[in-house]
C-alpha cells in the first residue's frame, strides 16, 4: 500500500524533520510505501492574514531529500514551475481548485515528472478523464488521481464510493485524500468545527475496500498548533491508529 503523508504546508525545518522521521520509521517497520507530501505554499487560504508558507521552502526540500523518500508538492502558478523546487521533488501535484486550468496543467505535465491530479470538489469523477487527457497530450503517462470529496451544500464535502470505481476505470493509480475530505470549508481550520476528523478512519477503510491504490493524509507533531488544516491533520498517535486499522484490511484484500 502507498501512503502519501506529511505536513499540510511547510512550517519550520524542525517540524518537517520530525514528521518525515516518524513516517519513515513507520513505513520501514510496517512495510508500506511512503511518499512525503508537503505544500511549499498554500495559495487558497480564505484570509490574507493566514499563513501561506515559509520563506525558505527550497532549503527545507533540500534537507528532506536526504531521507531518500519520494517527495510531492503542489504548484499553483506558472512561474513556480521555473524554480528549483521542481528539481527537488519527485511528484508534481495539480491542486483540486486548479485542475481545470489548461495552461497550468500542460506546463506541469510537460516537465516530465510524475503528476498527481487532485479531483476538483466541483467535478463529476467522469470529467477527470478530460484532465488526464490534457496530461497525456504532452506524452506524459506517469499519472495518478486523488479523490478528495465532492461539494455537498455550502460547507460540506461528501465521499461517493462510486467515484473510486470511475477513477480506477481510467487505468491509473487512484489515491484517497481522507483528511481534506472531512474539512469544513469557510470555517477556520484552527477551530474544532473546521473538520470532522473522527470520520477519517471509517472513510479510509471504505476507500481501501473500494480498491484505491493508497491513502493521502496529513500529519503533524502537534495539529492543534499547525498553521494550516489544524482540524484535520493527524498527530503521530492518530496516524498509528489509522494505519493499524487500514493496513490489515489492505493486506487481507490484496496480498492474500
Amino acid at each position: 500500500m502507498k501512503v502519501i503523508a506529511g505536513n499540510c504546508v511547510l512550517e519550520d525545518l524542525d517540524i518537517s524533520v520530525k514528521t518525515i522521521e516518524f513516517l519513515l520509521s513507520r513505513a520501514t517497520k510496517l512495510g508500506f510505501d511512503l511518499v512525503y507530501k508537503s505544500s511549499f505554499k498554500k495559495d487558497n487560504r480564505s484570509d490574507v492574514s493566514y499563513y501561506t508558507g515559509p520563506d525558505n521552502p527550497i532549503e527545507q526540500f533540500r534537507e528532506l531529500r536526504n531521507f531518500g523518500v519520494p517527495l510531492l508538492t503542489d504548484f499553483h502558478n506558472l512561474y513556480e514551475l521555473d524554480s528549483e523546487l521542481v528539481d527537488l521533488v519527485d511528484i508534481v501535484q495539480l491542486p483540486a481548485f486548479l485542475c481545470m486550468q489548461t495552461e497550468l496543467t500542460l506546463k506541469l505535465a510537460s516537465i516530465g515528472k510524475a503528476v498527481n491530479i487532485k479531483k476538483g470538489q466541483f467535478l463529476h469523477p467522469e470529467d477527470m478523464l478530460k484532465v488526464i487527457k490534457k496530461v497525456e497530450s504532452t506524452n506524459n503517462y506517469n499519472v495518478s488521481v486523488t479523490e478528495r470529496g465532492t461539494c455537498f451544500g455550502y460547507r460540506d464535502l461528501i465521499v461517493d464510493p462510486r467515484s473510486f470505481y470511475i477513477l480506477k476505470s481510467f487505468g491509473y493509480p487512484v489515491y484517497f485524500d481522507v483528511g481534506h475530505s472531512v474539512r469544513k470549508y469557510g470555517i477556520p481550520s484552527n477551530l474544532t468545527k473546521g473538520g470532522t476528523k473522527e470520520f477519517i478512519c471509517t472513510l479510509a477503510k471504505c476507500a481501501v475496500a473500494c480498491g484505491v491504490d493508497g491513502i493521502f493524509v496529513e500529519v503533524h507533531p502537534n495539529p492543534n498548533e499547525a498553521k494550516c488544516d489544524a482540524a484535520t491533520q493527524l498527530d503521530f498517535y492518530q496516524f498509528d491508529e489509522l494505519i493499524n486499522e487500514v493496513l490489515p484490511l489492505w493486506r487481507f484484500l490484496y496480498e492474500t
